[in-house]
Protein backbone atom coordinates (compact mmCIF):
# COMPACT_ATOMS: atom_id res chain seq x y z
CA UNK A 1 0.00 0.00 0.00
CA UNK A 2 2.84 2.39 0.40
CA UNK A 3 3.73 4.75 -2.76
CA UNK A 4 6.22 7.07 -1.57
CA UNK A 5 6.87 8.14 -4.90
CA UNK A 6 3.68 9.45 -5.13
CA UNK A 7 3.44 10.75 -1.48
CA UNK A 8 6.51 12.70 -2.26
CA UNK A 9 4.94 14.51 -5.46
CA UNK A 10 1.78 15.10 -3.57
CA UNK A 11 4.14 17.19 -0.82
CA UNK A 12 5.88 18.78 -3.76
CA UNK A 13 2.47 20.08 -5.42
CA UNK A 14 1.46 21.38 -2.33
CA UNK A 15 4.37 23.31 -1.57
CA UNK A 16 4.76 24.69 -5.68
CA UNK A 17 1.27 26.08 -5.40
CA UNK A 18 1.38 27.41 -1.67
CA UNK A 19 0.66 30.51 -1.03
CA UNK A 20 -1.07 33.47 1.18
CA UNK A 21 -0.61 33.32 5.25
CA UNK A 22 -2.18 30.12 5.87
CA UNK A 23 0.99 27.94 7.23
CA UNK A 24 2.11 25.48 5.23
CA UNK A 25 3.21 23.60 8.06
CA UNK A 26 -0.52 22.75 8.96
CA UNK A 27 -0.99 22.08 5.03
CA UNK A 28 1.50 19.07 5.25
CA UNK A 29 0.48 18.14 8.13
CA UNK A 30 -3.11 17.23 7.16
CA UNK A 31 -2.25 15.67 4.23
CA UNK A 32 0.00 13.74 5.69
CA UNK A 33 -2.50 12.27 8.41
CA UNK A 34 -4.81 11.69 4.94
CA UNK A 35 -2.11 9.62 3.55
CA UNK A 36 -1.21 7.92 6.84
CA UNK A 37 -4.51 7.31 8.10
CA UNK A 38 -5.43 6.13 4.17
CA UNK A 39 -2.66 3.49 3.75
CA UNK A 40 -3.39 2.46 7.01
CA UNK A 41 -7.22 1.45 6.09
CA UNK A 42 -5.96 -0.61 3.50
CA UNK A 43 -3.36 -2.22 5.62
CA UNK A 44 -3.19 -1.64 9.24
CA UNK A 45 0.60 -1.19 10.05
CA UNK A 46 2.81 0.02 12.64
CA UNK A 47 5.57 2.55 12.77
CA UNK A 48 8.68 1.40 14.49
CA UNK A 49 11.14 4.04 15.73
CA UNK A 50 14.64 4.38 16.94
CA UNK A 51 14.37 6.42 20.31
CA UNK A 52 17.95 5.84 21.54
CA UNK A 53 18.30 9.70 20.94
CA UNK A 54 15.67 10.79 22.53
CA UNK A 55 11.79 10.15 22.39
CA UNK A 56 10.65 13.48 21.29
CA UNK A 57 12.26 14.03 17.61
CA UNK A 58 11.31 10.42 16.45
CA UNK A 59 8.24 10.80 17.74
CA UNK A 60 7.12 14.18 16.76
CA UNK A 61 8.29 13.21 13.21
CA UNK A 62 6.07 10.27 12.63
CA UNK A 63 3.17 11.93 14.61
CA UNK A 64 3.50 14.69 12.36
CA UNK A 65 3.55 12.23 8.71
CA UNK A 66 1.66 9.61 9.91
CA UNK A 67 -1.10 10.91 11.94
CA UNK A 68 -1.92 9.79 15.54
CA UNK A 69 -4.14 6.28 14.33
CA UNK A 70 -0.68 4.95 12.66
CA UNK A 71 0.76 2.86 15.96
CA UNK A 72 3.93 3.93 17.11
CA UNK A 73 6.40 1.47 19.00
CA UNK A 74 9.26 2.99 20.35
CA UNK A 75 12.55 0.85 20.15
CA UNK A 76 16.37 2.09 21.39
CA UNK A 77 18.17 1.40 18.45
CA UNK A 78 18.32 1.01 14.80
CA UNK A 79 18.92 -2.53 14.92
CA UNK A 80 15.53 -3.16 16.75
CA UNK A 81 13.78 -1.01 14.25
CA UNK A 82 15.04 -3.48 11.23
CA UNK A 83 14.40 -6.58 12.67
CA UNK A 84 10.54 -5.41 13.77
CA UNK A 85 10.19 -4.66 10.15
CA UNK A 86 11.28 -8.04 9.53
CA UNK A 87 9.51 -9.87 11.78
CA UNK A 88 6.38 -7.54 10.72
CA UNK A 89 5.97 -7.55 6.80
CA UNK A 90 3.38 -4.79 6.97
CA UNK A 91 5.25 -2.09 9.12
CA UNK A 92 7.32 0.73 8.66
CA UNK A 93 10.86 1.56 10.51
CA UNK A 94 12.05 5.33 11.21
CA UNK A 95 15.36 6.41 12.77
CA UNK A 96 17.26 9.28 12.19
CA UNK A 97 19.73 9.87 9.21
CA UNK A 98 22.51 11.12 11.34
CA UNK A 99 23.28 8.21 13.90
CA UNK A 100 26.39 8.38 15.55
CA UNK A 101 29.52 5.88 15.00
CA UNK A 102 28.36 4.39 18.73
CA UNK A 103 25.31 2.79 17.00
CA UNK A 104 27.72 0.55 14.88
CA UNK A 105 26.76 -0.17 11.18
CA UNK A 106 23.40 -0.87 11.45
CA UNK A 107 22.77 -0.18 7.69
CA UNK A 108 24.72 -3.31 6.95
CA UNK A 109 21.42 -5.43 8.38
CA UNK A 110 19.91 -4.14 4.92
CA UNK A 111 21.93 -6.58 3.28
CA UNK A 112 20.19 -8.51 1.25
CA UNK A 113 17.47 -8.88 -1.63
CA UNK A 114 14.76 -10.21 1.12
CA UNK A 115 15.91 -7.47 3.88
CA UNK A 116 14.16 -4.09 4.65
CA UNK A 117 15.53 -1.24 2.66
CA UNK A 118 15.24 2.54 3.04
CA UNK A 119 11.94 4.13 0.93
CA UNK A 120 12.10 7.51 1.68
CA UNK A 121 13.51 10.28 3.72
CA UNK A 122 11.69 12.53 6.07
CA UNK A 123 10.79 15.24 5.69
CA UNK A 124 9.32 15.56 2.08
CA UNK A 125 9.89 18.87 1.93
CA UNK A 126 12.85 20.74 3.77
CA UNK A 127 12.41 24.19 4.87
CA UNK A 128 13.74 26.06 8.25
CA UNK A 129 11.81 25.89 11.27
CA UNK A 130 10.58 22.65 10.56
CA UNK A 131 8.15 21.40 13.13
CA UNK A 132 9.51 18.42 13.02
CA UNK A 133 12.61 18.62 10.41
CA UNK A 134 14.82 16.50 12.06
CA UNK A 135 16.30 14.10 8.93
CA UNK A 136 14.93 10.79 9.19
CA UNK A 137 14.78 7.62 7.04
CA UNK A 138 12.06 4.84 6.54
CA UNK A 139 12.45 1.59 6.32
CA UNK A 140 9.94 -1.15 4.91
CA UNK A 141 10.29 -4.27 2.96
CA UNK A 142 11.10 -3.87 -0.40
CA UNK A 143 8.79 -2.56 -2.41
CA UNK A 144 9.13 -4.11 -6.08
CA UNK A 145 6.81 -1.98 -8.06
CA UNK A 146 6.30 1.70 -5.83
CA UNK A 147 10.09 2.40 -4.50
CA UNK A 148 11.78 5.71 -5.99
CA UNK A 149 14.83 6.14 -7.18
CA UNK A 150 16.05 9.58 -7.61
CA UNK A 151 18.69 9.07 -5.01
CA UNK A 152 20.29 5.44 -4.26
CA UNK A 153 21.25 4.86 -0.74
CA UNK A 154 24.36 2.84 -0.61
CA UNK A 155 25.98 0.38 1.81
CA UNK A 156 29.92 0.79 1.43
CA UNK A 157 33.39 -1.30 2.95
CA UNK A 158 36.45 0.32 2.72
CA UNK A 159 39.48 -1.36 4.00
CA UNK A 160 40.65 1.84 5.98
CA UNK A 161 39.58 5.50 5.71
CA UNK A 162 41.74 7.32 3.04
CA UNK A 163 41.03 11.77 2.97
CA UNK A 164 40.54 11.18 -0.66
CA UNK A 165 37.57 8.99 -0.19
CA UNK A 166 35.09 12.60 0.41
CA UNK A 167 36.72 13.74 -3.18
CA UNK A 168 35.95 10.55 -4.71
CA UNK A 169 32.40 10.53 -3.40
CA UNK A 170 31.87 14.82 -4.01
CA UNK A 171 32.94 14.17 -8.05
CA UNK A 172 29.84 11.96 -8.45
CA UNK A 173 27.19 14.26 -6.34
CA UNK A 174 27.21 11.55 -3.52
CA UNK A 175 27.47 12.38 0.21
CA UNK A 176 28.01 10.29 3.45
CA UNK A 177 25.84 9.60 5.84
CA UNK A 178 27.15 8.07 8.39
CA UNK A 179 30.33 5.78 9.00
CA UNK A 180 31.28 3.08 11.73
CA UNK A 181 34.21 0.57 12.20
CA UNK A 182 33.48 -3.09 12.35
CA UNK A 183 36.02 -5.77 12.41
CA UNK A 184 36.83 -5.97 8.60
CA UNK A 185 37.49 -2.12 7.94
CA UNK A 186 35.92 0.96 7.66
CA UNK A 187 31.54 1.03 6.75
CA UNK A 188 29.79 3.92 4.99
CA UNK A 189 26.26 4.77 4.46
CA UNK A 190 26.41 6.99 1.09
CA UNK A 191 23.43 8.16 -1.23
CA UNK A 192 24.32 9.21 -4.49
CA UNK A 193 22.00 10.45 -7.52
CA UNK A 194 20.04 7.45 -9.24
CA UNK A 195 22.22 8.36 -12.49
CA UNK A 196 25.12 7.08 -10.89
CA UNK A 197 25.98 3.13 -11.10
CA UNK A 198 27.65 1.18 -8.29
CA UNK A 199 30.42 0.50 -10.66
CA UNK A 200 30.85 4.46 -11.27
CA UNK A 201 30.94 4.96 -7.28
CA UNK A 202 33.66 2.01 -7.05
CA UNK A 203 35.62 3.39 -10.22
CA UNK A 204 36.12 6.65 -8.18
CA UNK A 205 37.14 5.05 -5.12
CA UNK A 206 39.36 3.14 -6.85
CA UNK A 207 41.00 5.77 -8.85
CA UNK A 208 42.17 7.36 -5.72
CA UNK A 209 43.36 4.60 -4.49
CA UNK A 210 40.61 2.95 -2.49
CA UNK A 211 39.52 -0.47 -2.58
CA UNK A 212 35.50 -0.54 -1.73
CA UNK A 213 32.25 -3.33 -2.19
CA UNK A 214 28.96 -2.00 -2.66
CA UNK A 215 25.74 -2.98 -2.12
CA UNK A 216 22.74 -1.27 -2.23
CA UNK A 217 20.22 -0.73 0.66
CA UNK A 218 16.99 1.75 -0.42
CA UNK A 219 16.33 4.93 -2.57
CA UNK A 220 13.77 7.55 -1.70
CA UNK A 221 12.65 10.54 -3.80
CA UNK A 222 14.85 13.70 -4.27
CA UNK A 223 14.90 16.36 -1.48
CA UNK A 224 12.72 19.49 -2.01
CA UNK A 225 13.49 22.82 -0.51
CA UNK A 226 10.16 25.12 0.38
CA UNK A 227 10.50 27.73 -2.34
CA UNK A 228 10.78 31.01 -1.06
CA UNK A 229 7.61 33.31 -1.68
CA UNK A 230 7.34 36.91 -0.94
CA UNK A 231 3.69 36.69 -0.12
Amino acid sequence: AFRPGREAQIMRMLAERHHGSYPFDSTENIWRVIIGTSTYVQVPYTVHGDCSGGDAATRDSVRFHFGFTVPFAPTMSAADVIEAVVARPSDLGVFPRAQSMETGAWWRRLHGAERPKIIARLPFVDRPNHPSGVPMFVIARPLKEAAVRDEIVGSLWLERWQATVPVALAGLAARIEATAGIESGLALLITHPGAVGAGEILAALKSHGCYARYEEVGSHAAAFAMPERAD
